[in-house]
């Protein structure tokens, strides 16, 4: 019997792979304690400078390997990302003593959900166990948290190809709720089936409506399948799996499909490559932000109905060198041609020119509310 030559060079991989996975964990471990000299000295969670003269060095260091360049700045752009978030968490646990370590998140739809991924994502990130909460609408989401049925609930509010969820601001005109957090997750449609099925074999798939219109164009090249519309891509691929059929698939994420054992066909070929939905985290009491960590805030405003009311509101924002990163209006139900306006702001509540600029809204508007100021999501990228 012929033995593989390729065993023993495999084994080598893994015993490298091995030493590269226990190297991050000792890089992490080192991040854990520039946060505590960072907290002593009271200096900025970021470093942009220095860390791109790292990255101009580590290219630098790659060249003498034959290292790609792109490859060298990915990978530190993710394990640079890693460390800020890790800082970041350590930051929010100090400054919010009594957090929780195990929650209970309320998230739409079933198991598989790219909701239901979010909220999982979003407690590796902040707590020790979660207990999971499906719901079938924004709404009953919004009623666990007020009732105190969970901790916090996430909801989409807006992706990067469809656009907003406005159902989710108009039911945050409503609540007394806060928004304590935001996560972005990339949404990454694949053709899911049992395994041991080619995508040749195909002729039936499963899906919500929403991903076959930001998939129509690979759809196209697949005249002959047969689209079923579901309520969730999480039934389709539950639906898949029971029928445990060769010919049959569904439209959703990899991580759903973990969950009902269903393997991935194809993969990344939405229209618009970036499909990335941002959700926000919802809890009953508002939290402290550090000032040493990049913060949003979110405001709900509805102006007068004169001629140049909302640039007025804007101009305060400008005049106080505050960047608004996101302008949303929605009708205001039971007043005809009246809207509040969602504002999302770059920077704390508690900064000097914030509070100074909410007092002049407070003023010149007929109604101004803070739904929120939380960590910001959006790790600048290493140029």
């Amino acid at each position: 019997m012929t033995t593989n030559p390729l065993l023993p060079l495999r084994d080598k991989i893994n015993q490298l792979d091995q030493k590269l996975i226990e190297i991050i964990a000792e890089r992490r471990q080192v991040s854990s304690e520039v946060i505590q000299a960072k907290i002593a000295a009271n200096i900025p969670l970021r470093d942009l400078a220095r860390e791109r003269s790292l990255i101009k060095a580590l290219i630098e260091q790659g060249k003498q390997y034959h290292l790609d360049d792109l490859l060298i700045r990915r990978l530190y752009q993710i394990i640079i990302e890693d460390s800020v978030l890790l800082q970041q968490k350590f930051l929010q646990e100090k400054l919010n003593q009594g957090a929780l370590s195990s929650a209970k998140i309320a998230f739409l739809g079933p198991k598989g959900s790219y909701s239901h991924s979010a909220a999982r994502r979003y407690a590796i990130a902040h707590f020790d166990q979660l207990t999971e909460s499906s719901c079938n609408t924004f709404k009953d989401i919004f009623e666990k948290v007020e009732l105190q049925v969970v901790d916090y609930g996430i909801l989409p509010i807006e992706n990067s190809s469809s656009g907003s969820i406005n159902e989710v601001y108009d039911l945050l005109q409503k609540t007394n709720l806060h928004i304590i957090g935001e996560l972005s997750l990339p949404i990454d449609h694949c053709v899911l089936a049992i395994p041991n099925v080619k995508l040749e074999q195909i002729d039936t798939i499963y899906s919500h409506p929403q991903p076959f219109q930001q998939c129509s164009n690979f759809l196209e090249n697949y005249p002959h399948w047969k689209i079923v519309y579901c309520d969730s891509t999480s039934s389709a691929m539950e639906t898949v799996a029971k029928l445990n059929q060769p010919n049959i698939a569904a439209m959703g994420n990899k991580d759903g499909g973990e969950l009902y054992g269903l393997q991935v066909l194809e993969h990344n070929f939405a229209n618009q490559k970036e499909n990335i939905t941002r959700f926000i985290v919802l809890a009953r009491e508002p939290i402290e932000v550090s000032d040493q960590i990049p913060a949003k805030t979110t405001i709900l405003m509805k102006t007068g109905q004169q001629a140049g009311a909302l640039v007025d509101a804007l101009s305060v924002l400008r005049n106080h060198n505050i960047v608004m990163t996101k302008l949303e209006s929605r009708p205001i139900h039971g007043t005809p041609w009246e809207e509040m306006f969602y504002i999302d702001l770059q920077g704390n509540i508690h900064d000097y020119e914030m509070q100074i600029a909410l007092k002049e809204l407070a003023a010149i508007t007929l109604y101004t509310k803070v739904l929120g100021c939380y960590p910001s999501d959006s790790i600048t990228a290493i140029m």
